[in-house]
């Protein structure tokens, strides 16, 4: 089974001194018992704190391991599956929890590809091949240790990798939403305009991890789940406090969940020049970050000419050329600006003419 993204969960215990990682996971119960997850309980306390870090191997004996459990359909309808080590004992009635947990969380039909396993933390330190893992997500599937014996519930741990999951069934191009968010979330956040100004880091997960925006989206949907999106009374453990969320972003990011983004919109625009005029412009709205396109025709001789301007109009933004199917047209990357200004300069006798804007 191959994996393209496998995110790993560490924790880091602090109780009083520094205690290093390994150390910290090596506390475990002798006989650990699946807990069945309620969502009063999420909470990050007792001084500990979770990391996810990109795998190079996908997570390992997942079929080599005696499970329980299956797929459940949910009330919606959708169908979520779930199953659980055998090693915990008299688990497979808890399966049905986890299921309904998960149907319990913010989600869309993307909770039908997810295939989730519990386990033991020796057993998911195996699959995620790493002697600090606590958990890790790829390829739709998510493996989370079932008991609290690392002093993080559980609950959190999956609500965290679940964050993930939406990332990765989410398009946000010309990113990977995966590493940038989902494009509505990314967007109010202000990723693009912190990647080019060098304060965010997508997909880093080593010496800029607390400011990678794909891990900000995973700690942001716990933290949507945890406060029911009020924005209060959450822990923020991991992430720089410049990702914190807040009521917008979180709005934001239920909006991802729940209404997709799915491609960009077109507007066709008929325009006229009056009498004596050289030049017309209109303003456009651009709320999401991403590629924009304005393609301009007209009829007649002469060749018209389109350019975008900032919002106010002071800087040219892009200058149009000629196209392939006539005309010219321009492209731009909308990077935090919230609407910009197009122009289109009279070179013939023909007054109309039609732009075709494309926004993300």
């Amino acid at each position: 089974m191959i994996l393209k993204r496998t995110y790993l969960l560490a924790v880091a215990m602090l109780v009083g001194a520094l205690v290093t990682p390994g150390a910290a996971l090596s506390a475990r119960s002798p006989q650990p018992r699946l807990e069945a997850p309620t969502l009063a309980e999420l909470d990050f306390g007792n001084g500990a704190a979770m990391r996810t870090r990109l795998l190079v191997n996908a997570p390992r004996r997942l079929t080599g391991l005696s499970w329980s459990g299956g797929t459940y359909t949910l009330p919606d309808g959708m169908k979520v599956s779930v199953y659980v080590s055998s090693a915990y004992p008299e688990a497979e009635p808890l399966a049905r929890k986890w299921a309904d947990f998960f149907g319990g969380l913010v989600h869309g039909s993307e909770i039908s590809a997810m295939k989730a396993y519990f386990a033991p933390l020796e057993d998911v330190q195996e699959m995620c091949g790493s002697v600090e893992a606590i958990g890790c997500y790829g390829g739709q599937e998510l493996v989370v240790t079932g008991d609290s014996s690392t002093g993080i519930p559980p609950a959190s741990v999956a609500a965290h990798e679940y964050g993930h999951h939406i990332a990765a069934n989410r398009v946000n191009p010309p990113w990977p939403a995966i590493d940038w968010g989902t494009k509505r979330w990314s967007s109010q956040l202000g990723v693009c305009s912190r990647v080019k100004s060098g304060t965010a880091f997508p997909g880093d997960e080593d010496y800029n991890y607390s400011l990678n925006p794909g891990e900000a989206f995973a700690e942001s949907y716990r933290v949507l789940v945890e406060t029911n999106g009020t924005a209060q009374g959450y822990s923020w453990p991991i992430v720089d406090p410049s990702f914190r969320p807040n009521l917008q972003s979180l709005e934001a990011l239920r909006d991802d969940v729940l209404k997709p983004w799915t491609g960009p919109t077109t507007t066709k625009i008929a325009g006229k020049f009056l009498r004596r005029s050289r030049t017309w412009s209109t303003q456009v709205a651009t709320p999401l970050d991403g590629d924009l396109r304005v393609q301009l025709t007209a009829s007649g001789r002469g060749a018209n000419d389109v350019a975008l301007l900032s919002g106010d109009g002071q800087t040219v933004l892009a200058t149009g050329s000629w196209s392939s199917s006539g005309g010219k047209s321009l492209e731009y990357r909308v990077c935090g600006a919230r609407s910009v200004k197009v122009r289109v300069a009279r070179g013939g006798a023909a007054a109309r003419f039609t732009l075709r804007v494309v926004v993300p």
